[in-house]
């Protein structure tokens, strides 16, 4: 037996019995021989942490674009945090901590430069639309490795594809029967719990709100205070879904509606901003300009994304490379087209 082996006979009397089992995975994309040290999913998410795609994150916006500010969040940080979450939720109720933090690691590779002011640009301009989750499951799938991808198993791919919830409810009413494990379910709760702890932390830090701003309701049931918010939202889900049985995820009825609150509140007041949308508008200008002048220049594109494609996929070859873009590199890029230069010549 070597360790893989042992590490996965470890999972069968440690685990949850609704826990998902590495050596019960239901395979990758292309057949490959297993590692003799790693579980599957743990093979999974070191090979997402040491992809480009990831490290490309500590330059994309979070909330505040391109922030200059050192403690500010970008969608790396983000995603650390969202890790972190996960894991002491999976560690609590006996999930299976490998393949949660693949899915946490993996969830946002998709998203644009300028965060969602990129993705809008990028629905509108393709075809069949833009979505930065179904984009992380490309980059992990296709465009990582120079085209070959990373060859992710199964649960953490579908576990990527299926973590965006957007406005709506986060929590399943039910345990689902069909593709998505109970670690995928609890990414979309870890992700929620992440981002409206730590955005309203960062508007208070860029004076957009004052921690005296939230509703009422917020401050009562969940603090003003990061720590304690996120807190108190961890151990919620834990009791709850303990009590339940631990088979499908379960929050109290009174955090869940100050959850809600917080969301709505961070819509109102920050991310619906004027101050802070009007750099989206110009962000939102970048991303066209750059996308129009890629997709009609044919020196320009062979210069910055390679060969010429078949007419049919040069639009979704250039989303493919603004997408993958950062912040800085955008701006840089756009200021290298479009901007006039100082003449230098003496």
């Amino acid at each position: 037996m070597n360790l893989r082996q042992s590490l996965e006979e470890r999972e069968e009397y440690l685990l949850s019995p609704h826990a998902a089992r590495s050596a019960a995975s239901r395979g990758r994309l292309k057949p490959e021989p297993e590692c003799s040290l790693r579980p599957a999913f743990q093979h999974d998410r070191d090979r997402i942490l040491y992809s480009k795609s990831f490290r490309r994150l500590k330059h994309k916006t979070q909330v505040f674009l391109a922030p200059t500010g050192d403690h500010y969040r970008t969608r790396l940080t983000h995603t650390l945090e969202v890790a972190q979450i996960a894991r002491t939720l999976a560690r609590a109720l006996r999930l299976n901590e490998d393949l949660t933090e693949a899915i946490a690691l993996g969830h946002d590779l998709g998203h644009t430069p300028f965060g969602h002011a990129g993705e809008s640009v990028l629905a509108e301009l393709l075809p069949e639309g833009f979505h930065h989750w179904e984009q992380s499951l490309r980059v992990v799938d296709v465009l990582e490795k120079d085209g070959q991808g990373l060859n992710l198993t199964h649960e953490v791919r579908m576990g990527i594809l299926s973590h965006s919830k957007g406005r709506g409810p986060f929590l399943p009413e039910e345990r689902p029967a069909e593709d998505l494990t109970l670690e995928a379910h609890l990414v979309r709760a870890a992700d929620v719990i992440a981002y409206i702890a730590h955005d309203t932390d960062d508007a208070a830090r860029g004076g957009v709100i004052s921690p005296e701003d939230l509703p009422a309701q917020v401050k009562e049931v969940l603090g003003s205070r990061l720590s304690r918010q996120i807190d108190t939202m961890v151990r919620d889900l834990i009791a709850q879904t303990t009590e339940a049985g631990g088979r499908v995820l379960r929050m109290s009825a009174r955090v869940k509606e100050a959850m809600w609150g917080l969301r709505d509140f961070l819509y109102e007041r920050v991310y619906d901003n004027p101050e802070v949308h009007a750099d989206f508008i110009k962000a939102s200008k970048v991303v066209r300009e750059l996308f129009n002048r890629l997709a009609e220049d044919d020196v320009f594109y062979l210069r910055k994304v390679g060969s010429l494609p078949p007419s049919g996929e040069r639009v979704r070859r250039v989303a493919d490379y603004i997408a993958g873009m950062t912040d800085r590199y955008a701006l840089q890029l756009y200021e290298e087209v479009f901007l006039p230069r100082p003449w230098a010549a003496l």
